[in-house]
């Protein structure tokens, strides 16, 4: 038997969320003028109804926790009215029942000092941070010595684009259509997210000039799977080696996201991978 979607269980959350909201915003703060009998600090219920396009019952409703069903769009225009930050919005949402509301999504090339204290931690893992753009923000010597980061021109230094452009990399993902066309179906989900930044745009926009395959493949509009999260790489030196990975949320409001590699245990091409990192890199 299902059970009624109902503010039944929130009822006294959201009235006190809503509540204290309104109270902590001076008319002044919105346009309106302050007057000079009111009881209350902060905007009245029918002062906020207005500001969010909504009658003053449905509003009052709404505070006090009544069954009525509330749209996204209306959440989010009271969300403005109120003046809530990213943080205050989602709990309003989750608050009345809702679905979490759609983030813009956002470029940020800022990683935390303890994320690289993390990657240095693990010396013989491979580990780098992308941002939502896959511009690949800091690594570890694991991964510079595997994907050779620091060689690349910085405004270059995008996963994506030495995916599609780089034949050393390309020799690297081995096989690499198969792993390419996977991973560019990764990028596309976070592609979605964030249509408008201009910056991802123009990542796009330049690949397709200059790769045929991704040109091809974007328009293609093809979605494979989830990531199995398997990856084969190989290395000169060393031959074929099975990676597992995985890609760990290390901001959820930034986007940013650390990857993780290690060698399958147990295989002497891992065995020795672990021996190869602990030499001294040949000079070029």
């Amino acid at each position: 038997m299902s059970v009624p979607r109902t503010l039944e269980r929130t009822r006294v959350e959201l009235a006190e969320f809503l509540r204290s909201r309104r109270e902590r915003i001076s008319p002044e703060e919105v346009g309106l003028p302050a007057g000079c009998r009111r009881r209350t600090p902060g905007l009245r219920r029918e002062e906020v109804a207005a500001l969010a396009g909504v009658g003053l019952s449905w509003y009052t409703w709404l505070e006090q926790g009544r069954d009525i069903s509330v749209s996204s769009n209306f959440l989010d225009n009271l969300s403005r009215a109120l003046k809530l930050d990213a943080t205050e919005r989602r709990h309003l949402f989750l608050l009345a029942h809702q679905r979490l509301p759609a983030e813009p999504g956002r470029t940020w090339c800022v990683v935390p000092p303890l994320i690289h204290r993390l990657m240095a931690d693990i010396p013989t893992r491979p580990a780098y941070v992308l941002n939502l753009r896959w511009d690949v923000l800091a690594w570890n010597t694991a991964a510079d010595r595997v994907f050779g980061f620091s060689a690349i021109p910085a405004d270059r230094r995008n996963l994506l684009w030495m995916l599609f452009t780089s034949p050393a990399m390309q020799a690297l993902f081995n096989p690499w259509q198969e792993q390419a066309l996977q991973i560019l179906s990764s990028f596309r989900r976070d592609f979605v997210r964030a249509t408008q930044d201009p910056e991802i745009a123009a990542l796009v926009k330049d690949l397709a000039k200059v790769s045929p395959d991704f040109r091809d493949w974007w328009q293609q509009q093809e979605i494979h799977g989830p990531c199995q999260g398997i990856r084969n790489l190989r290395i000169d030196s060393i031959g074929q080696i099975v990676f597992e990975h995985t890609t760990l949320t290390i901001d959820e409001d930034r986007h940013l996201r650390l990857v993780y590699y290690a060698a399958k245990e147990g295989r002497p091409e891992s065995r020795a991978f672990e021996q190869w990192l602990q030499q001294e890199p040949t000079p070029v």
